[in-house]
């Protein structure tokens, strides 16, 4: 007579995690004990690759390591679908009940990568990929004004003359007195009407 199972399928998984969790937890509980503790300037510094940090770590990151990332992303997420189609795929009692599941999922699975090929075609040729662009784009306008009023408004601006813009110094030692004796006064003075008294 077979012996009927006392712990069911969560349960075992309940154990799993305790067991997990008690033995992480030993191990960091033998590191703080065995693990020596001489801590230098050199251990303290933060881990940059092997590269010596320098300046401030508060500093805005270049914009191109987010399009590495996302582009990453994308393409790493949509690979986590092709694992499950692997499975059926592969999965020889279901083409031996109809053969047509083997061709049907294999149709899937090329248009699915046809389509992630065809996004990564875009993000190449757009130059995404490319880490340090070595060509600037020139923005460009389909603006119908010929290119000689152009050059001859840049001849025009060239005849005038730009001030330079020169900022005078404040004498700090002069006596607050004088300074309000200069000081210019309101060009204008207020004048209020009397109601007109109503007889």
């Amino acid at each position: 007579m077979d012996g009927v199972a006392q712990i069911s399928e969560f349960g075992k998984i309940l154990i799993f995690l305790i067991t997990g969790t008690i033995a992480l937890g030993g191990l960091f509980f033998a590191n703080r004990f065995l693990a020596p503790r001489n801590p230098t300037p050199d251990k303290l510094t933060t881990y940059e690759c092997g590269e010596e940090p320098t300046g401030n770590a508060w500093l805005p990151f270049n914009s191109r390591f987010y399009v590495i990332a996302l582009v990453f992303l994308l393409f790493d997420v949509e690979m986590v679908f092709v694992f499950p189609w692997a499975t059926v795929f592969g999965n020889h009692d279901l083409q031996a009940a109809d053969a047509r599941w083997g061709w049907l999922s294999f149709i899937e699975m090329v248009i699915f990568l046809c389509i992630l090929i065809l996004g990564l075609v875009y993000v190449w040729v757009k130059g995404d990929l490319n880490w340090i662009k070595p060509t600037a784009l020139r923005p460009q306008t389909d603006v119908r004004v010929p290119k000689n009023l152009y050059e001859q408004l840049n001849a025009e601006q060239a005849k005038y003359q730009i001030k330079s813009f020169e900022i005078t110094p404040v004498d700090d030692a002069a006596p607050a007195a004088e300074a309000a004796s200069t000081a210019r006064k309101p060009m204008f003075k207020p004048t209020f009407k009397k109601p007109a008294n109503d007889a």
